[in-house]
């Protein structure tokens, strides 16, 4: 089986790439490489001995998108492929719907014409707003706070409105909360261009000694030690839950034919930790002082979020297993390997 994985060459989507080859299911990289860099395909070739097939290219280009779905014999879209930055989505809303919702409907309107009708869809916890309460599960009521969030929320709705539509559909959301990591190889792993918009490579790239200091955005929420918490989860444990979810629809969970229709699912650890833990792990980790400055509340914030993911593991048989000293040490190993990213 041949599968599209959009923003393949991603920190998520790459990873991935991994996870479906240790499944036997053949990734085809579709990325425009806005936040990617294409040396990650050689690095996916050493760690797995398969070069995959890639395309440059965009989710809003109808007629690439109609080439590549048609030349490769795709059978399922894993859809990665959009801007993720909480921060950035509040001054940019424009363009995070273009980017997020527009060119989604377009991909999926060429999925439809050519009858491929299985996606995998790259969704996030913020599709919960401020929680009601925790640890959040997938009957939580759905809002956000911010323009990245609400064009999240808007693909869900689509997703879901597409499966009731059409019953040969199977559509899936991943709501993923916090991924860190890398690959224990240490031959990839989250390096986002610029500044960092996400606490572990900013904390990794300061003790690599390229930023001076970590900024923790607000040390007044109510939480333990006042710093925002989070459920981190490690990018293995993430990636393999795409699989998991995939191959147990796909199969009707052992049962004849394909268990279509909507699923949503939390992929998270359960466990929240806070933004000075997460310092203290990596100091710990790294064996050096993490400097960090106390800086205003970001606009979008939330004081604090962890899953509840006991429905994946019900149903898809999935649990992250991976420690806050396991994504301490890969992102510290992947950092001193490449210290200024693959370029």
């Amino acid at each position: 089986m041949k599968v599209l994985v959009t923003g393949g060459m991603g920190y998520i989507g790459s990873h991935t790439c991994i996870a479906l080859h240790k499944a036997g299911i053949t990734p085809v990289i579709y990325d425009n490489l806005s936040n990617a860099s294409v040396k990650v395909f050689d690095q996916l070739f050493t760690i797995t001995g398969e070069r995959f097939d890639y395309v440059i290219g965009d989710i809003g280009d109808e007629a690439m998108l109609t080439k590549v779905l048609k030349e490769h014999k795709i059978e399922a879209v894993f859809h990665f492929a959009a801007l993720k930055a909480v921060g950035e989505s509040t001054e940019q809303p424009v363009n995070y719907y273009q980017n997020n919702v527009a060119k989604t409907l377009t991909m999926l309107k060429v999925m439809s014409k050519l009858d491929i009708k299985k996606i995998i869809f790259s969704s996030s916890a913020t599709v919960y707003g401020e929680p009601q309460y925790l640890p959040i599960d997938e009957k939580h009521p759905i809002s956000s706070t911010n323009p990245y969030g609400w064009s999240k929320v808007m693909v869900e709705q689509i997703l879901k409105d597409l499966a009731q539509s059409d019953e040969q559909w199977l559509t899936i959301a991943l709501r993923y909360f916090n991924p860190v990591g890398a690959h224990e190889s240490g031959l990839i792993g989250e390096s986002p261009k610029g500044i960092p918009n996400n606490l572990m490579p900013f904390i990794a790239q300061t003790a690599v000694g390229r930023r001076d200091c970590v900024s923790v955005f607000g040390d007044d929420y109510d939480t333990p030690d006042g710093t925002g918490v989070r459920d981190y989860i490690h990018i293995t444990d993430l990636a393999a839950g795409h699989v998991d979810a995939f191959l147990h629809h796909q199969k009707g969970a052992g049962q004849t034919g394909t268990d279509t229709g909507n699923h949503a699912y939390n992929l998270g650890t359960g466990q929240g930790y806070s933004v000075l833990e997460m310092i203290k792990a990596f100091a710990d980790a790294s064996q050096k002082e993490i400097p960090y400055t106390l800086a205003p509340r970001r606009s979008g914030d939330i004081a604090c979020n962890y899953a509840d993911a006991s429905l994946a593991e019900t149903n898809l048989g999935w649990r992250a297993t991976k420690t806050i000293e396991d994504m301490a040490a890969d992102t510290w190993r992947w950092q001193t390997t490449y210290p200024n990213g693959l370029e």
